[in-house]
């Protein structure tokens, strides 16, 4: 046991932080090229994107690493464990055959950002705790609005992704709505009685936060009205203002329209133009879920896919999905920042009025979160190093990629296609050769089901499985501008071979 005196010299602690004396830099220095040893290990040894660990294997290997002792160990031993056990059997993002989900590579240069924010510690909430830090994030969340053609009253503040920034557009759109229609301040007396007859409207592909939101707003998952699509999974303005009307014969009060930049499954973009006059005509908050194809807008070939976007009163972006940013880095915008109002409130600790109006800007009041990181200089940094040339490339490159996938798909006839995509997401199922006497959908979902894990478990790729009426599907979800049509094709034959396998299989 230390003796007190001991205690009261502060500089036994040194090595552990990174600090302005030599044990400090020294320490640091150590770990972060033992760091990069590790790491770069890691990308050396990655001839596939997983080494296929099942649960139970992990679980094992996690007992292995659970050991937190009462004294100290040696960081570079214990990065050089992280590496072995933890890095080794996580998916490798990065690799070509990682085709499963709206999960990117993240940029060097995020990576970098990354380290130079942890550094900095800043928390978002207070500029006493942030300083340059909130001047970049208000100067990026501008340009941000510019870009996504915002009237100069906009604003907007970075969120943890698109679950956050959903909430947070239905949160604004249900308060505003409340104050015009009945002066009844939620913040203050919660629910007014007539808030049960509340609804929401958005199409049956929209992402599953709408109705999550409605539940967690108090408005229940019975307000979400959902609307049905066309061939291309896209809502129909005219099956919309049907729902409208019938809401409004039968007095319930829709008091916002959920319109989908980029469904998860499809890709499929909602005729935004449209929807928007018919929010407009109709008084209504427009929210944008632009999470998946907000990058779009930076593409010149393809851009104009988002026409309309302009029209939110309330917009989510994320860019740890198609702006490959580390986990995790999304934005809220709204067309007027007056409606962040709702959210505001001083703590004498924090954001003190007498702070606030000498000019001092303290972003607590525009989010719901207090402790925020500084995801601004991630993006910051890896634009400026891309260049915005060759982010549009990449862009175009990926959703080039999927239209090939998708035409080499249709063409074989072991393949069904499901949909021609619209982004970078092509969704198809194995046709089996053989057809035995159990339900055909029911075989076909368990050999899909089969088809995915056998490819995790091998490590050879790490693909996505979806429901299509009913039917499970596989899907490939082509981020990753490294990869090429060959890699497509060795996934393919993996999933030929698997599936004549499975049918051997059912037949003896």
């Amino acid at each position: 046991m230390a003796s007190i005196k001991t205690l009261e010299k502060s500089s036994i602690f040194d090595h552990y932080f990174p600090a302005n004396n030599e044990n400090s830099i020294e320490m640091f220095d150590q770990a972060m090229l033992m760091v990069k040893h590790v790491v770069q290990t890691f990308f050396k040894e990655q001839s596939k994107p997983y080494k296929g660990a099942n649960p139970n294997k992990l679980n094992d290997i996690c007992s292995e690493v659970m050991d937190i002792p009462r004294i100290g160990m040696d960081l570079n031993k214990i990065i050089e464990k992280t590496g072995a056990k933890i890095l080794e059997n996580s998916i490798g993002v990065t690799h070509p055959t990682c085709v499963a989900h709206l999960h990117t590579p993240p940029l060097t240069a995020s990576i970098a950002a990354e380290v130079i924010m942890n550094v900095m510690n800043a928390s978002m909430d207070s500029w006493d705790q942030s300083a340059m830090a909130t001047h970049i994030e208000q100067q990026m969340m501008k340009w941000l609005c510019q870009i996504y053609g915002f009237p100069l009253q906009a604003d907007g503040i970075f969120t943890s992704g698109g679950t956050q920034s959903n909430f947070m557009g239905l949160l604004l759109a249900r308060d505003h709505y409340i104050f015009r229609k009945w002066q009844w301040n939620v913040k203050q007396k919660g629910l007014p009685p007539e808030a049960s007859r509340m609804r929401i409207l958005c199409s049956k592909e929209a992402h599953f936060t709408v109705s999550q939101s409605a539940a967690l707003l108090g408005l229940g998952e019975d307000a979400v009205i959902t609307v049905d699509t066309d061939e291309d999974a896209c809502m129909c303005p005219d099956l919309l203002k049907q729902k409208l009307e019938t809401l409004k014969h039968d007095d319930y009060f829709p008091f916002v329209i959920v319109a989908t930049a980029g469904t998860t499954d499809f890709g499929s973009i909602d005729p935004l133009s449209e929807i928007g006059e018919l929010a407009e005509s109709y008084n209504i908050w427009l929210h944008i879920d632009a999470a998946y194809g907000g990058a779009i807008q930076f593409s010149d070939q393809h851009k104009l896919k988002l026409t309309g976007i302009e029209r939110a009163d309330s917009c989510t972006i994320d860019f740890h999905k198609w702006f490959y940013q580390s986990i995790s880095c999304g934005a809220f915008l709204v067309k007027n920042r007056l409606v962040f109002q709702s959210l505001h409130r001083n703590a004498d600790y924090l954001n003190s009025l007498e702070d606030e109006q000498t000019g001092i800007p303290n972003l607590v009041g525009k989010s719901i979160q207090t402790t925020r990181r500084f995801d601004a200089l991630k993006l910051l940094m890896s634009l400026q190093h891309v260049g915005l040339e060759n982010f549009s490339q990449m862009i175009d490159y990926t959703i080039h990629l999927a239209k090939r996938t998708a035409t080499y798909i249709d063409q074989d006839p072991s393949y069904d296609l499901i949909q021609h995509p619209t982004l970078s997401t092509v969704v198809f199922r194995y046709r089996p050769k053989l057809i035995q006497t159990m339900d055909i959908q029911t075989r076909s979902n368990k050999l899909h089901q089969h088809i995915r894990l056998k490819l995790l478990q091998s490590g050879e790729a790490v693909v996505a499985k979806t429901k299509i009426d009913g039917w499970v599907s596989l899907k490939f979800t082509l981020l990753n501008p490294r990869t090429e049509m060959s890699h497509i094709e060795h996934i393919l034959n993996q999933i030929k071979q698997i599936g004549e396998s499975f049918d051997q299989e059912r037949v003896s």
